[in-house]
C-alpha cells in the first residue's frame, strides 16, 4: 500500500488537506462493460421512477405516499392508518433486507440502484459532458477566464439543470399528492393551487442544489449508509476492491526490462474515473459507492498490457488476501433466518387483511335491558367501520346467531372510499337461549353477497334458570 490507513481515513478526498476548500470533482468516463450494464439498469429504474405514479393499479396509483392524507399505496394495495402496524413491519424487512444485502455485496446498491447516482451519472453528469464537453475541458473551463464562451457554456448548463430539476420536482411531487392532483397544479390557473405551485418551486430548487453543487457530498457527508457499511462488512463480503496481492509493488512497466513489480502500473485510472475522489487501492472507504467505474478503468489498462484482468473487481478480502472463495457466513445465515420470518409474517398480516376494518364495543356505561313482552335481553353497541377498499361499498351486519337480531338506532348501509361510518344498534337474544353471563357473539360483514369481514363481541345477561 502507498499509503498508510490514517493517512486517507482522516478526511475527505474532495476537501483540501486544510480542510478550508472543496476539491472539485472532474470523473473520467470510461464506457466499458459494467458501465453499458449500469447505463442499462439506470435507464430501467428512470422509466420505473417517472412511469410509476401514472400506472393505475385497482383504480390507483402504483405507489402513494401521501403523507398529508395518511393513505399509502404500493403496488395498488391501499393503507390507511389502521394498516400502520404493516408499514412498521414492511420497512422493518427492507431494513433487514438492506443489511443483509450489505453484508454479502456492500455497497452495490448506491452505485446501481441509488436514484441520487442514477441521476447524477446518468442525467446531469452526461448534460455536463454535452455541453462543456469531456473532464480535461471542464476543468479547464472552470480554471480559465471569464469570457463569452464560458458565460453560454454555464448558463445552458445550469439552465439545463433547472429544467431536469423541475421535472424531477413535479415526479417527485406526485409521489406525495397524488398524479391526478399534480395535473389538476399543471392544467388550472396557479392561484387554485399556490401551496402545491410553492411545493414544486421548493423540490426544484433542492434537487437543483443537490445535483449542481452538492454532487457527491450527498453520498460522502448526508448519507447516512455509507457510514452504515463499515459496521456492516466483514472480510468475508464481496465488495469493489483492489488485489493488492496481485498489484504491490507498484510502478512503470519499462519495454525490455524484466517485471518485478506488481501487475498495477500506477497510472492513476481508477482515480481519474472515481465520482468520489477516492484511490480503491487503499482499501475499503465509505465514499466508495460501487459505481464499478474503477473496474472498467482498470481492465482497459490490463488489456493493453496483457494482464489478466479484474486487478480491480467485486472481491472480498479473504478472497485477496487467503485466496478462499466466497462462503456463507452464520451472520448471514442469521440474518437470513431474520429476513423469512418477517416476510412470512409480513406476508401472512397481508393475505389476511380485510378490506374493511371493523371496531365493535358494548356501549360505555350501559348494562343489559330485559324485554318482558316479548322474553328477549338487549344490549347496546356501538360500532366503526374504515373503508380500505379503493371505490364505495354497499354493506350489511349479519348475526352469525340465527337467534340474534339487531335493531339500529343509527343506521348506515353504506361506507365511501377511503371513508368510515359509525353505527348504534341494539343486539336482542332470547332470554332461554342464554346460557352464562357472557356470551360470545359473532357477526358477518356482507357486501355484494360475500362475507368481507368477521368480528365478534361480548353479551352479558343473567343466564337463564
Amino acid at each position: 500500500m502507498s499509503q498508510s490507513p490514517d493517512q486517507f481515513r482522516n478526511q475527505i478526498s474532495t476537501i483540501t488537506d486544510d480542510g478550508k476548500k472543496r476539491k472539485w470533482i472532474y470523473p473520467r468516463i470510461v464506457k466499458g462493460s459494467l458501465y453499458k450494464y449500469r447505463s442499462a439498469v439506470s435507464s430501467f429504474f428512470l422509466a420505473l421512477l417517472f412511469a410509476a405514479p401514472f400506472i393505475k393499479v385497482n383504480g390507483e396509483q402504483l405507489v402513494l405516499l401521501n403523507v398529508l392524507e395518511r393513505k399509502f399505496v404500493f403496488f395498488g394495495i391501499i393503507f390507511w392508518p389502521q394498516d400502520f402496524y404493516l408499514f412498521v413491519l414492511g420497512l422493518l424487512t427492507f431494513m433487514v433486507f438492506i443489511v443483509l444485502f450489505t453484508v454479502v455485496f456492500g455497497r452495490v446498491f448506491c452505485g446501481w440502484a441509488c436514484p441520487q447516482t442514477i441521476f447524477m451519472e446518468m442525467v446531469f453528469r452526461r448534460i455536463e459532458n454535452w455541453i462543456e464537453g469531456d473532464h480535461i475541458k471542464q476543468k479547464k473551463l472552470d480554471d480559465g477566464p471569464l469570457t463569452t464562451e464560458k458565460v453560454i457554456k454555464k448558463t445552458v448548463k445550469h439552465a439545463a439543470f433547472l429544467v431536469v430539476s423541475f421535472f424531477i420536482a413535479n415526479i417527485f411531487l406526485a409521489y406525495l399528492i397524488g398524479s391526478d392532483a399534480l395535473i389538476k397544479i399543471m392544467t388550472e390557473p396557479v392561484q387554485q393551487h399556490l401551496s402545491g405551485f410553492i411545493s414544486i418551486c421548493i423540490f426544484t430548487f433542492v434537487f437543483y442544489l443537490v445535483f449542481s453543487r452538492m454532487r457527491e457530498l450527498v453520498c460522502t457527508v448526508a448519507c447516512p449508509y455509507g457510514r452504515l457499511q463499515g459496521v456492516l462488512l466483514d472480510n468475508q463480503s464481496i465488495i469493489v476492491a483492489y488485489d493488492y496481492e496481485r498489484g504491490e509493488p507498484r510502478g512503470k512497466r519499462i519495454k525490455g526490462e524484466e517485471n518485478l513489480r506488481g501487475d498495477c502500473i500506477d497510472c492513476k485510472l481508477c482515480v481519474h474515473v472515481c465520482p468520489t475522489g477516492i484511490d480503491i487501492r487503499n482499501g475499503t472507504q465509505l465514499e466508495c459507492i460501487n459505481c464499478t467505474a474503477c473496474i472498467d478503468a482498470c481492465d482497459m489498462v490490463m488489456a493493453k498490457i496483457d494482464r489478466p484482468l479484474r486487478l480491480i473487481g467485486f472481491k472480498s478480502e479473504e478472497e485477496i488476501k487467503l485466496k478462499q472463495p466466497f462462503k456463507l457466513s452464520k451472520r448471514i445465515y442469521g440474518y437470513s433466518a431474520v429476513l423469512l420470518i418477517l416476510m412470512s409474517l409480513l406476508s401472512y398480516l397481508l393475505l389476511s387483511r380485510s378490506d374493511v376494518k371493523a371496531t365493535i364495543l358494548r356501549a360505555s356505561g350501559t348494562l343489559y335491558q330485559i324485554r318482558d313482552q316479548d322474553h328477549t335481553v338487549s344490549n347496546l353497541y356501538n360500532a366503526e367501520l374504515v373503508n380500505k377498499t379503493s371505490k364505495d361499498l354497499k354493506f350489511e351486519i349479519v348475526p352469525e346467531d340465527p337467534a340474534a337480531k339487531i335493531l339500529f338506532i343509527q343506521k348506515e348501509d353504506q361506507l365511501k372510499y377511503g371513508g368510515s361510518t359509525k353505527l348504534t344498534f341494539f343486539i336482542i337474544l332470547p332470554q332461554n337461549s342464554i346460557k352464562q353471563y357472557k356470551t360470545e357473539i359473532g357477526f358477518k360483514l356482507l357486501s355484494g353477497g360475500k362475507v368481507i369481514d368477521r368480528f365478534q363481541t361480548t353479551f352479558i345477561a343473567p343466564p337463564n334458570d
